[in-house]
């Protein structure tokens, strides 16, 4: 018996991933296909790229797909980085509808969500209990939250307002490029955010992810902050398994 598999594909601003998931290791099945998203990123084209990612790898069980969105019921109700056209469309049934499978085969959420289940089944055992959220760091600022390892969908904490601002506008890991800020200086901008989520949900444990996570030893030693912060452990695939993990959950397939 060969161990339990899935298949998720992460929609990002820039590029959409896709691979097989190794269900009982909680990693990539082998090597993931990258498609640079399409522009303009309208359903209908990023459609297509999913469906080539999948054919590609001859896969025809059911699948996980992440958006930078809220997403109820299969339905984008936001559009963070994609075309604004995703918002109302019904993005399980078009999946499905280009891959020539049931409605009830695709299973869509949000990119933070994914990528926070990932890291709740797969990362450290002992980051399960309590209130823990995750926020990933890269363009924006994306956050999945849980209660006890259970998932609260579509939270939307990188949009939180501090200081006047839109948290992500001031403090996602793109700002610190864009400004050539220093760890210093965007760690400080890093803490500030972090003591208003704290001040909102008093969160047990946060962990941080994104690709900014690969550095983790550069910024988070420099949090001043009273929640204890953890690096994320499956980094960049985190949104491709946890899509695979919440088609299964869903489909029981």
């Amino acid at each position: 018996m060969g161990a339990a598999r899935g298949f998720g594909v992460d929609i990002g601003g820039s590029g959409i991933k896709g691979c097989e998931v190794d269900l009982e290791a909680g990693a990539l099945a082998g090597e993931r296909l990258r498609i640079p998203t399409p522009s303009p990123s309208s359903p209908e084209a990023v459609a297509d790229v999913v469906a080539e990612i999948v054919e590609r790898f001859g896969w025809s069980g059911p699948l996980g797909v992440t958006l930078p969105a809220v997403v109820k019921r299969g339905v984008a109700h936001s559009a963070a980085n994609i075309d604004k056209a995703w918002i109302g469309t019904d993005a399980a049934a078009l999946f499905a509808k280009r891959l020539g499978r049931p409605q009830g085969d695709v299973v869509v959420l949000n990119d933070a969500d994914a990528a926070g289940i990932a890291e709740i089944n797969y990362g450290r055992t002992d980051d399960r209990e309590g209130v823990v959220v995750l926020l990933t760091f890269g363009t924006g600022i994306g956050s999945a939250l849980f209660l006890d390892g259970q998932l609260v969908p579509n939270t939307e904490f990188g949009h939180l307002e501090i200081d006047g601002h839109d948290a992500e506008t001031r403090a996602a890991a793109s700002v610190k490029e864009e400004e050539d800020l220093s760890w210093e200086d965007w760690a400080r901008r890093v803490s500030r955010y972090i003591t208003g989520l704290e001040n909102l949900i008093w969160p047990d444990l946060i962990i941080a992810g994104g690709g900014v996570s690969k550095k983790a030893d550069k910024w988070l030693p420099l949090l001043d902050v009273r929640t204890k912060v953890v690096p994320a452990q499956l980094r960049n695939d985190a949104g491709i398994v946890g899509a695979a993990v919440a088609a299964r959950q869903v489909t029981g397939a």
